[in-house]
């Protein structure tokens, strides 16, 4: 599976390189966010293969054992024209592994929805998309995926630019199809970044999920965040939350190499110690 996935983003890649750009104005130096891929939508409307690897580290409070997470996925998104995308934002294949235990694997859930930019202004350089997604429960229980009848998912995400330096912000709010199975939450990102050059292209992100409800499925006073909905019972009211740095490069008009690192903020016996991302965004 995993050469299956890398072969196809190569693939692309190799496609990608060498092409002309199509965006156009101030939308040809805005980035695409590497941190919290799943919920922290881009704006911009494009076609894209995006290719992801993480590796999450849990606090090991959280399940007793120092334990990490690798996850290799693959979005899709279609513009159908320059205001309609059809956006394929969650997928690929997780391995969850406790120290000193069994390795879990399996799939993760399939996530797919639409986005519209109901506002754009090249000369003021910012965007306004609001979209909407659904989680269906197709993966493996072995993950803590399947929990339930899926997950509604509509959301906002907007851009302003100012020439080289941009700021980028979404929030959305989950709601579950069966609330014993799943919790209900609000998830809010922000990314500032610059354009130095093609080859670096900072920036530092802040992403975060509110449980709303209880679930009554596992017994945790936190939640999954943007991977794992647990269903807890105790995380009604928690805020999670993890701060981020990292670049991007743009390897040619339409392929760029990202990377982030994101830390924890919040309590130490929460699920979410720290996480590297690397992904390529190719567009079409």
């Amino acid at each position: 599976m995993k050469t299956s996935v890398l072969s196809a983003a190569l693939g692309a890649a190799v496609v990608a390189l060498g092409a002309d750009s199509t965006t156009t104005g101030w939308q040809e130096q805005a980035t695409v966010p590497v941190a919290n891929p799943i919920f922290f939508e881009t704006p911009m409307i494009q076609t894209e293969v995006h290719p992801i690897y993480m590796y999450h580290r849990m606090n090991p409070s959280f399940l007793g054992v120092p334990t990490d997470v690798d996850v290799y996925a693959l979005q899709l998104r279609y513009a159908v024209n320059d205001r309609l995308a059809i956006i394929a934002t969650k997928d690929g294949y997780i391995e969850i592994h406790p120290k000193g235990g069994q390795t879990l694997h399996g799939w993760g859930n399939i996530a797919a929805g639409l986005k519209y930019a109901v506002a754009q202004d090249e000369a003021e350089q910012y965007i306004i998309t609001p979209g909407i997604t659904f989680e269906a429960p197709t993966g493996s229980k072995q993950v803590f995926q399947q929990s339930g009848g899926g997950v509604v998912n509509p959301f906002i995400s907007a851009e302003k630019g100012f020439d080289k330096l941009h700021f980028t912000g979404n929030v959305g709010v989950r709601v579950p199809v069966n609330w014993h199975a799943d919790t209900a939450s609000i998830h809010y990102s922000g990314q500032v970044d610059y354009w130095f050059c093609r080859w670096f292209i900072p920036f530092a992100s802040i992403n975060a999920f509110t449980t709303l409800s209880d679930g009554g499925h596992l017994p945790f006073n936190s939640e999954g965040v943007d991977l794992v909905n647990f269903g807890s019972t105790g995380a009604s009211g928690r805020t999670q939350a993890a701060a981020g740095v990292g670049f991007r490069t743009r390897l040619c008009p339409r392929a760029d190499l990202g990377f982030a690192y994101e830390h924890g903020i919040t309590a130490a016996h929460d699920i979410f110690k720290d996480r590297i991302t690397v992904d390529m965004s190719i567009r079409f």
